[in-house]
Order: structure tokens, then sequence, then C-alpha cells
């Protein structure tokens, strides 16, 4: 079975000189992994975290990795990859969604997904705060809405901050943090998706955004 689907790269894995393993999320077929080729020069930059790629992708009867082929960037993503800070959150992002979603994925998870890289490449100012309230908004992707009483539990210190990064998105990418701050409360967050989840989720790239936005 062959079909045509557009993926968002979470991703990836070296496999000798010519292949990736491309883990990504799509609309149709959830959260699959792929093999892809990467003979010609370039053709890796395709797959960095969270693109947002057109592919033709083939099951492979003898194998969970599909193959992955006639792949194009469906768009630039200029305002992320021309920017030290929004690339790392999508590293950020691709890591979390990476270590959440197995499998099917919930119905619209793409979607939002798709549109949530599409807003942070558009944002011209005021993103520091966009990672926070992106892992707000992927608890109600993934299913539930968390209410100000069912993050209390984990929010430390961060529970007036948290409850103004709930509000209206505009006012929530303006609130002012400083880098500690925003690094307990995704800390905050992260722990709570993983009581949720019943997962243990070590993000490493957080300490990448800890050192951006101090």
């Amino acid at each position: 079975m062959t079909l045509s689907t557009r993926i968002i790269v979470l991703n990836t894995t070296k496999v000798g000189d010519n292949n990736l393993v491309v883990h990504a999320l799509s609309p149709s077929l959830g959260r699959r992994s792929y093999i892809a080729g990467i003979g010609r020069k370039g053709t890796a930059a395709l797959y960095m975290p969270m693109g947002i790629l057109d592919a033709e992708v083939t099951e492979n009867p003898k194998s969970e990795l599909w193959r992955m082929h006639g792949v194009s960037a469906v768009y630039p993503l200029g305002g992320i990859r021309g920017n030290l800070s929004k690339n790392s959150m999508t590293l950020f992002m691709a890591e979390v969604l990476f270590r959440t979603v197995k499998g099917d994925a919930e119905p619209g998870l793409y979607d939002w997904c798709e549109k949530s890289i599409l807003m942070l490449d558009g944002l011209q100012e005021n993103f520091a705060n966009y990672h926070l309230r992106w892992l707000l908004e992927l608890c109600g992707a993934l299913g539930f809405t968390p209410s100000v009483g069912d993050i209390a539990p984990f929010a430390g210190a961060h529970l007036h901050e948290i409850q103004a990064l709930m509000g209206k998105f505009e006012e929530s990418l303006t609130v002012p943090l400083n880098g500690s701050a925003r690094s307990g409360i995704a800390d905050s967050l992260l722990r709570y998706l993983s009581a949720h989840l019943e997962t243990s989720l070590n993000i490493r790239s957080l300490a990448v955004l800890s050192e951006l936005f101090r």
C-alpha cells in the first residue's frame, strides 16, 4: 500500500551514510516511523524537528518501518529556521511529542500541531513564553484540558503565573517571566503531563531553552 500524506517530523536516527529513520506524526497514520534515503547533498536538511512535509509512504509487510520517498517541504518555516530561540523551541516541542504520542493519535492532534508550528513561525515578537502556552494547549490536544486545580499540586510557587498563562492567548505571551520562572513552569507542566499520561518525560532539550531564556 502506498499513500500520499503530510507529516510532522519529531525525531530522526541516522542509519548508515544514506538513510534516516524518521519518526513522524501524520493525520491518518498517527505516530509512525519511516526509512528515508538522504543520498543527495542537502536532503537531510528537510528533516529538521517539527518540519512539515509532503511524502509518499509505502507499507513494508516485513517491517514496521514504512518507506518514505518523494519528500518535499510544505512550508519553508523561515521565521523558525532563521531564529535560534524559535528553532530551539521546536526541538523542545518535537521531543515532547516524540515522548508523549505513541501509535494512533487523538483526532485533530495533527492539525493542532501544524497550526501551532505556523503560529510560532509567524510570531515577530513576544514568543519567549510560547512553549509554555504550547504545553498547556497540548493537554487539550491530547484529550484532557487542565484546570488550575488540576495543575496546582505540580505548580509549586508558580501557580499564579501558570494561571495567567492559561488566559487569553495574546495575554499569555506577555506574562512577565524571567528565565528561571520559565524553566520552573515548564518543569511543573511536564510533571503534570507525566502524571496524567503515567509515563516519565525526561525532556533533555529543556536545558537548552533554559539557557537561551535566562
